[in-house]
């Protein structure tokens, strides 16, 4: 029970330091959108897409293996290092050479000269210190947030000072590149560890990575081939209303749990010798995740309209639907999240990569279906449907990987969120707001009348179920100690 204390206590530290990371992200994106248009988004998301593509097919999930192994010595991280460099020059040199096709592919010439400058990116963004991972192994959180955070804060910085300046995607590019180059010099700054060419370990650390690589490309293609077909079939201004509208939708949800998986990684493969244990943790996080994430993605979804009015603008409208799929879609990822993380610990990470793979063939498959002229959207509603079918593939994984693990166990984690959460899309459905009113004052009228009917209805069945263990009674918890700390 200590273990999982700490295990979510960090998580907590985590969560709360990320979100001040993406409230600083969104506060720049409020700037960015209404310095720069949709098509500006579009082009640099065509872009960025294929460039991430390229990076991730050379990745030889260093990182993950450095975790995994508990055993690692200096001459690891020397040999990550090492691999990562010579991973970034690869990739720098075809993002660079693919410029010219991937310009054809989109029927867009300005792609061209945005990926040079995204190859000399991706070959300084390799040069960073491999040491920051220890931050993540050693479960040092605090520092780990330090580094994205400093990262973040100049990237941030820039790009809002080249939008007010040059009012093009130019700005978006700039940013970027000032990141990487900010990255690589604060790893330096913030961890004292200073690698040296060396490929003593590359055997080693192939052998633990090299179905992470498999599933890496699986899991990478199947979450942005929606937008390659996107960006392929539409124009630049789908594509950017498309992809931010993706980025919108998971804010309250898979993005406010993205940081859980940071902590999660590390517990699970510290715990993966205690089956025990190993479930407690993975349940306790499940039911995290259901509690918080799947209402906040459902409730976007119920108020996309005035959310995309507000956040972004009038000129964002043809985002609303998207984001009104997106949130579904999040709903549902946030109930698989711990799957994947606990499947690579336990070291699966060769049926993770099926898992990913048949998604995206069965997204292949999908897109034969007719689509009734609906547009940029009929990809939405396909990409939905195949997160619904990785929903039933990752749930039959696990139980079959974690033999104390039982439907029921899972049943029990999420009932009471799910049920809370429907009688939350009722009441925000049937709440009738007078006409007229700012669409600001609408939407956080809105938020207020779903979080009341949520908190309520999910306590009341907590109360109704005799107040069982779980997330629950862990929220409840971390709120009295925070409430009982001197001021």
């Amino acid at each position: 029970m200590a273990r999982k204390s700490t295990v979510f206590a960090g998580a907590a530290i985590v969560v709360a330091m990320r979100w001040l990371d993406r409230l600083m992200g969104l506060l720049s994106t409020l700037v960015l959108v209404r310095l720069l248009t949709p098509a500006d988004f579009g082009v640099v998301a065509m872009a960025t897409i294929v460039v991430g593509l390229i990076d991730v097919v050379l990745d030889l999930g260093v990182h993950v293996a450095l975790i995994q192994n508990r055993a690692t010595t200096a001459e690891h991280f020397h040999t990550g290092w090492t691999i990562r460099a010579i991973q970034a020059a690869f990739a720098a040199l075809i993002v660079f050479g693919a410029s010219w096709p991937v310009a054809d592919y989109y029927h867009d010439p300005r792609i061209t000269a945005v990926m040079h400058v995204m190859a000399v990116s991706v070959l300084i963004g390799g040069f960073e210190n491999i040491g920051i991972v220890m931050f993540q192994k050693n479960m040092t959180f605090g520092r780990d947030f330090k580094f994205f955070f400093l990262k973040r804060l100049l990237g941030v910085a820039i790009s809002i000072i080249a939008a007010f300046t040059l009012r093009s995607y130019w700005a978006l590019i700039i940013g970027s590149l000032g990141s990487r180059l900010g990255g690589v010099a604060l790893s330096y700054v913030l961890h004292e560890f200073r690698p040296h060419f060396s490929l003593k370990k590359a055997g080693e650390i192939w052998s633990l990575s090299q179905w992470v690589l498999v599933k890496n490309i699986g899991s990478y293609v199947d979450s942005r081939i929606d937008k390659l077909i996107v960006g392929r079939r539409f124009d630049a201004t789908n594509m950017g209303a498309y992809t931010l509208a993706d980025e919108l939708a998971a804010l309250p949800s898979t993005e406010l749990l993205a940081p859980l998986g940071r902590v999660l990684f590390p517990a699970f493969v510290d715990a993966r010798s205690d089956a025990d244990n190993l479930r407690r943790i993975f349940l306790l996080a499940l039911g995290v995740q259901a509690l918080v994430g799947v209402p906040a993605a459902i409730g976007l979804t119920l108020v996309a309209k005035d959310a995309v009015l507000a956040v972004l603008g009038p000129a964002w409208v043809i985002a609303i639907p998207f984001v009104q799929v997106m949130g579904l879609v999040n709903a549902l990822l946030c109930l698989v999240a711990s799957a994947g993380y606990v499947l690579l610990a336990l070291g699966k990470a060769r049926t993770l990569s099926y898992c990913a793979w048949t998604q995206v063939a069965l997204f292949g498959l999908l897109l034969l279906l007719p689509s009734d002229s609906m547009g940029a959207l009929w990809i939405a509603i396909l990409r939905l449907l195949v997160v619904c079918a990785s929903v039933v593939i990752y749930t039959y994984v696990t139980l079959n990987e974690m033999p104390n693990l039982r439907l029921r166990d899972l049943l029990g984690c999420c009932w009471r969120p799910l049920a809370a959460t429907a009688a939350m899309a009722v009441a925000l459905l049937v709440a009738s707001l007078p006409d007229g009113w700012p669409v600001l004052v609408s939407l956080v009228t809105k938020i207020a009348i779903g979080a009341a009917v949520y908190i309520s209805a999910v306590f009341v069945l907590w109360y109704l179920a005799r107040r069982p263990d779980g997330a629950e009674r862990y929220v409840l918890q971390k709120l009295q100690a925070f409430r009982g700390r001197p001021g």
